[in-house]
């Protein structure tokens, strides 16, 4: 029975992260780390690209300050945002995977493999 407990807390602790979870080292990379956070845990990226993405966000009519959800004469409001989008490749050579980070305002929104390195 212990060696059964055992087991599976190794296997938790192993699925407790995504498999193809971006890793520098001993550190994870997770949806919504910051900036900040990848610099220190990976380091500079091999490549940066940054541009501006201009997003429709709606929101709806207030009453005495509380959202009212347009069930019958609901008003919806339509405003566009800047969002800052900042793209980075890590390149760790032709013995791995190149891994891209998609950040949005400041924050990891997805992370994936790409092909061998080039390095």
């Amino acid at each position: 029975m212990k060696l059964t407990s055992i087991l599976l807390l190794l296997l938790l602790e192993f699925f407790s992260v995504p498999v193809f979870a971006l890793r520098c080292e001993h550190h994870v990379i997770e949806i919504n780390d910051s900036t900040t956070d990848v610099l220190r845990k990976c380091g500079e990226p091999y490549s940066i690209d940054s541009h501006v993405e201009r997003r429709t966000v709606s929101s709806f009519a207030a009453i005495n300050d509380t959202p009212v959800v347009p069930i019958i004469n609901g008003q919806q409001y339509v405003t566009e945002v800047d969002v800052n989008v900042e793209e980075w490749v890590y390149d760790y050579g032709r013995t791995r995977m190149q891994q891209y980070l998609r950040f949005e305002n400041g924050r990891v929104k997805e992370t994936k493999a790409l092909g061998r390195g080039e390095e």
